[in-house]
């Protein structure tokens, strides 16, 4: 049951980039909030577990679309030298989203427990089957995300591709406020669509553009074996098991949520000052030194009495470093690595690695955990940031403040 919804996003991440590189990022994304409403609505409602898996995958394929969709409009429509704190609100959102789901369920938990809504109609959903109402819950938001979809342009940069270059202009002086501005920008696109005649695949396939999507492959899917959601998803047992009270892994799980989603706001802020690259060294350095701290206390912990709330700090810290790093970065830099072209389907190739990586992690840590041991397993993930940061080093350019199509520049400049 936990892995359809994994299952349909990976479903929905390889068919995300050709679906926004032809009907466009708003068409698109309005088919995501169509999936989740009717994802919400068919887990609320439905009469077997057949049908609850079957809507939890519609509602995966609608994640997968939007992870990749979401990310890739607001860098096109973002001016350069913001860009960086406006695709991280992204994963603000998501980091919200979580946060929020969190505080839903614990209170819809506590309101059924207490029958304090024993009087409503559906008492079913929210009374007696109460993961129904929680499932349930998740139409409000997609409601409201259809709604405002209506309200933003499309891509700029998506009408230049298609031609639209009346409409383009419209929205890109909008964007700049400036006709001079608008009319730079437009030139700037045109000139760097005009030198890619080759197909999308074959463009693909070209040296400078291959390689940037394999390292985009590479630090999509290294980024979930350095444990991210091996802590989200498995963080409440590990607490357990090392001693700090089951009744009391919700409250634990808020906690990781609060500092995922204030880290996330302090990232946003200060991404376009210091760096991409810069983050990702600071915190995935934090990141191996939390990692390391956490296996040494399942290593000596018992034996020499250390309080297991020293566990708990080591997660928050190692939380901290991760969202403020690799979490914030790794979005925006997929979004902005690619040529206009193909950034759609390139995004969804990368993307296709991070869902897999994170289904292969979801299904490997119960498994890691126990015959690696939990010091093995953290002592592993810590290992794996040593390739992740080398490949940002040496092979990733510092994309702050600089035009999508300087970036692209960058990758076909050899060619």
């Amino acid at each position: 049951y936990v892995g359809c919804a994994l299952v349909g996003s990976i479903i929905g991440v390889l068919f995300a980039g050709i679906l926004s590189d032809k009907l466009g990022r708003k068409l698109t994304m309005v088919i995501s909030a169509i999936l989740f409403s009717a994802s919400a609505l068919g887990c609320a409602l439905c009469t077997d577990f057949t049908q609850l898996v079957v809507y939890r995958i519609i509602g995966g394929v609608g994640i997968g679309v939007v992870s990749i969709v979401s990310p890739l409009y607001i860098s096109e429509v973002s001016v350069a030298q913001y860009r960086g704190r406006l695709v991280s609100l992204y994963q603000l959102a998501v980091t919200v989203g979580f946060l929020g789901a969190y505080l839903v369920n614990y209170q819809l938990l506590a309101w059924s427990e207490s029958g304090a809504l024993l009087g409503v109609p559906l008492l079913k959903i929210f009374i007696t089957e109460v993961w129904r109402g929680m499932l349930g819950m998740e139409t409000l938001p997609a409601i409201l995300f259809f709604i405002i979809i209506f309200f933003i342009p499309e891509s700029p940069r998506w009408l230049i591709v298609r031609g639209q270059e009346r409409k383009a202009i419209n929205i890109l002086e909008r964007i700049y406020n400036s006709i001079t501005e608008a009319t730079n920008q437009l030139k700037e696109t045109q000139s760097v669509l005009t030198a890619e005649t080759s197909s999308e695949w074959s463009l693909l396939m070209k040296p400078g553009i291959l390689k940037a999507v394999i390292i985009g492959v590479c630090i999509a899917i290294l980024g979930q074996f350095m444990g991210v959601n091996a802590v989200l998803y498995y963080g409440p047992s590990i607490f357990e098991n090392a001693g700090l009270s089951g009744g009391d892994s919700l409250f634990y799980q808020v906690l990781v949520g609060l500092v995922n989603t204030l880290t996330t706001v302090l990232a946003l802020v200060i991404i376009d000052k210091v760096g991409r690259k810069k983050l990702v060294y600071y915190g995935v350095s934090g990141m191996v030194v939390s990692l390391i701290l956490i296996g040494l206390y399942f290593l000596f912990g018992d034996s020499l009495g250390v309080s297991s709330l020293f566990l708990l700090v080591f997660f928050l810290f190692y939380v901290f470093c991760c969202a403020v790093s690799i979490c914030a970065v790794v979005f925006v830099l997929l979004s902005e690595m690619y040529p206009t072209k193909v950034r759609g389907l390139a995004m969804s190739i990368a993307g296709f690695a991070l869902w897999i990586g994170t289904y292969l992690i979801g299904q490997l840590t119960p498994w890691m955990l126990q015959n690696l041991t939990p010091a093995g397993t953290f002592f592993l993930f810590a290992l794996m940031c040593v390739p992740y940061m080398l490949i940002v080093w040496k092979l990733v350019p510092e994309t702050t403040g600089k035009s999508l199509e300087e970036i692209e520049r960058y990758w076909t400049r050899s060619e």
